[in-house]
């Protein structure tokens, strides 16, 4: 705008009236608090995940001795809710594109609620499923709508934190899962794991009231052709005015909507509602989206193939393996997984668009291989011996809380950030619904099979199996993963399409922004 202005001056012989203020430096923009608020509340969704995965790992206890069930019935109780999500994950995105996405965290906090009261008041094993099942396709709403909305009302600015909030708010639900494990143990059997099930639902009652006063999401209003109502939010959740203009002309492009249309309310086309956008994802992708779809679903496959959450699940477990005996000093043990997590995760949020995604990706990832190799190491040397050896259960706990730690500072809040950011806005809500059915599929297969693998190769072996699958994981964002810092949505699709040489794409971009910016400077100069 101040550009243009400036050519006009230019092209008139107008005169520049300037001031002493005009020699003060560039302010920096102000954070958008209501932006972080309405992040912070869309996000609670991954509470009710994180709360389920982590209270599902003490409570797995106390349900397999009062309902007499085999490790196997386990094993299908803390994995299914993960396949149940698919439901929900596969639905969301053409929900979200027909309802809007405030209303589908609103739909997802209610299945959720719904799943936990079942769980809550579950009498045998069979009641107990189909409380997972309403609660899983809660979880797979709110899975996929959550950075979905984040990622479209925040500033280019600061989108990798705001965005990052999801995975924040899974670890806060884990801690919360753990602390409810420990404080509930003391009831009896029969209710203290229907009380920590049931307590989960607390959290949805609050996000579905909240939510009402959310607005909805600027792009999706612009994809409605609501203009008006999509200026609003964006004055709102804009760090100054002529940002605000920009990034609705932005979304208009990409929408299709012509420039010159600046009604309140202008006419779409039927694929703004979501139609035809399988067809473009998947049968005759491009090949920027081919290239967005590998990533997206690369991203997420890794993240849970690298076996994060038996480490979460079952980290009971692993400490009874690796030579702690009490269960009170287990669920104690299982809170400072949590707390771990929390605190790196908080960490890695003020560092996502300061240091870039690819340099905290690939820091996280290495740190995985080595914390899941000593793991390996140190579980074989429990495991083949009978007495106690307390350097190696020193050694085992250590890389517990490592491998969280890692994982926490990039892998973690970066597959959500990522993943939300590549898409073309058409593709966006479809696109992000197949990365997270991804992430829910090896999720689920990865917790329903660890009891049974590591019996079948050792539990040291099983974390060995995960340490080589992270290498591999390192391997493929060094070569496909471009770096989005500091892009808009609408351009990030131009840094994909050319694969492993994406270094070209990012020099293109970085010579055009030169060219722009030395264009700026000449307008200020006439």
């Amino acid at each position: 705008m101040a550009d243009r202005r400036a050519e006009e001056n230019a092209v008139t012989g107008g005169p520049q009236n300037t001031s002493i203020e005009d020699f003060d430096p560039p302010m920096k923009p102000k954070t958008s608090k209501f932006a972080i608020a309405c992040a912070l509340l869309a996000c609670t969704t991954s509470v009710l995940l994180g709360y389920d995965i982590g209270v599902m790992s003490g409570a797995s206890l106390y349900i397999q001795k009062n309902l007499k069930i085999s490790d196997v019935q386990v094993e299908v109780l803390a994995g299914t809710l993960n396949i149940y999500s698919l439901l929900g994950s596969a639905f969301a995105g053409r929900t979200s594109d027909w309802i809007g996405r405030k209303y589908t965290i609103v739909l997802a906090g209610v299945i959720f609620l719904v799943g936990a009261l079942l769980m809550g008041f579950a009498t045998n094993y069979a009641f107990l499923m189909v409380g997972r099942f309403v609660a899983g396709v809660g979880v797979g709403y709110g899975m996929m709508i959550a950075p979905v909305y984040t990622a479209e009302i925040s500033p280019a600015s600061f989108r990798g934190f705001l965005t990052s909030f999801p995975e924040v708010f899974v670890n806060v639900g884990i801690l919360l899962g753990y602390i409810a494990n420990y404080a509930f143990s003391k009831l009896p059997l029969h209710l203290g794991w229907r009380f920590m099930l049931g307590v989960g639902g607390v959290p949805a009652i609050f996000l579905t009231v909240g939510v009402l006063f959310m607005p909805e999401s600027p792009r999706w209003l612009v994809m409605q052709g609501r203009l008006g109502d999509a200026k609003k939010v964006l004055q709102r959740t804009s760090e100054s005015k002529e940002e605000c203009q920009l990034r609705l002309d932005d979304i208009k492009e990409a929408a299709g909507i012509p420039p010159h249309l600046n009604d309140d309310i202008v006419q779409v086309t039927k694929s703004s509602h979501g139609e035809g956008v399988w067809k473009e994802l998947i049968l005759h992708p491009t090949p920027a989206v081919r290239h967005i779809l590998i990533a997206a679903v690369g991203i997420h496959f890794f993240e849970q193939a690298s076996g994060i959450d038996t480490v979460v699940l079952y980290s009971p477990r692993i400490f009874a393996k690796a030579g702690i005996t009490s269960s009170n000093h287990k669920l104690l043990a299982t809170v400072a997984v949590g707390f771990t997590k929390t605190v790196f995760i908080l960490v890695a949020t003020f560092f996502l668009d300061k240091f870039g995604r690819r340099p905290l990706l690939l820091t996280s990832v290495g740190g995985m291989v080595f914390s899941l190799m000593f793991l390996g190491v140190g579980l074989t040397i429990v495991d083949h011996h009978k007495g106690s050896v307390p350097w190696a259960i020193g050694l085992c706990m250590a890389m517990v809380y490592f491998n969280v730690a890692f994982f926490s500072i990039g892998l973690g809040p970066i597959t959500w950030v990522y993943s939300s950011e590549i898409f073309p806005l058409k593709l966006r809500a479809q696109g992000v619904s197949i990365g997270v059915a991804c992430n829910r599929v090896t999720s689920g297969v990865v917790s329903m099979t660890f009891i049974s693998l590591y019996k079948a190769i050792t539990i040291g072996g099983a974390f060995f199996l995960y340490a080589g699958i992270s290498a591999a994981a390192w391997i493929f964002f060094y070569t496909m993963l471009p770096e989005t810092q500091g892009r808009t949505l609408e351009d990030t699709e131009v840094l994909f399409g050319k694969y492993h040489r994406w270094r070209k794409a990012n020099a293109m971009l970085k010579e055009r922004k030169q060219v722009d910016g030395d264009d700026n400077n000449n307008a200020q100069v006439f």
